[in-house]
């Protein structure tokens, strides 16, 4: 199916404009290594009709819109490691893709005290149509991408982009860079393993986990297939410019190719 036809279901809802940008972007689809790059949060975007859900340009430049400096960092990876890339291209304030739809913070009221008048008081019909316009055809071409590398073999590896904020609630994360991880340690033991090994004060499953409910994406896509994955998370003062996430890229191209170059990383296994 063309990408036009995964994004024809926004159209249609009347969510984005015919000038407006596709719920998704893929990077290097002819790409040769089995690895797919998922950077959910990579956008701040919010479609015209939606009239920025009653918040300034200020607070939409803000970490509740989206995760500053990770689609720099997995567009330069991206080249680095010669793999496909698939990102987000909508604010994760209109629906969050790596939220379960079960989960009341997948459209999120309030997002670090800041109220989002957009997102109060939505019918469910209303709901619907951001998941049905935004998320799906997100997630759909994520499956789309993963069907083709799986096709043409070896099963392909996951890994999923995110920053997180220096400060939350008043304390101050002392990890520049954190693994999110379930059962399947193939990816995240090793990486840890190499970035500690360089210095870096590296976070096991924090400052979120993702033994629970954070990293939807990864519990969607990956474990499902017995694919082995990664979420990585880059403390936000670190890439929020170019330079430094163009330091980062390098040093995970780095820290990835090694660990990549293992055989038994493209493997569909089911971890219990």
């Amino acid at each position: 199916m063309s990408e036009a036809a995964y994004s024809m279901g926004a159209n249609a809802g009347g969510l984005l404009a015919s000038d407006e940008q596709k719920p998704f972007e893929i990077l290097n689809p002819e790409a040769a290594s089995p690895l797919l790059l998922i950077c959910d949060h990579a956008s701040n975007f919010i479609p015209r009709a939606f009239a920025n859900l009653g918040l300034d340009e200020t607070q939409l430049a803000r970490h509740i819109a989206y995760d500053i400096g990770i689609a720099d960092v997995t567009r330069q990876l991206s080249r680095r490691l010669d793999a496909t890339a698939v990102l987000s291209g909508f604010s994760r304030l209109i629906v969050d893709p790596n939220r379960e739809p079960e989960d009341p913070t997948q459209i999120p009221q309030i997002g670090d005290d800041v109220v989002i008048p957009g997102n109060r008081d939505l019918s469910e019909a209303a709901r619907r149509s951001r998941v049905e316009a935004l998320f799906e055809p997100y997630h759909r071409v994520i499956d789309r991408e993963i069907d083709r590398l799986l096709a043409r073999g070896p099963a392909p590896a996951l890994i999923s982009m995110h920053s997180f904020t220096p400060v939350m609630h008043g304390f101050e994360r002392p990890w520049q860079v954190c693994a999110l991880w379930n059962k399947d340690a193939r990816l995240p033991l090793p990486f840890m393993a190499k970035l500690r090994a360089l210095g870096f004060n590296v976070g096991d499953n924090q400052p979120y986990s993702g033994r629970d409910h954070h990293g939807y994406t990864m519990h969607r896509h990956a474990q499902p297939r017995g694919l082995a994955n990664l979420l990585i998370e880059i403390r936000q003062d670190l890439v929020d410019t170019h330079h430094g996430a163009s330091e980062w890229a390098e040093l995970l191209a780095r820290a990835l190719t090694e660990i990549l170059a293992d055989p038994t990383i493209y493997k569909a296994e089911q971890v219990k």
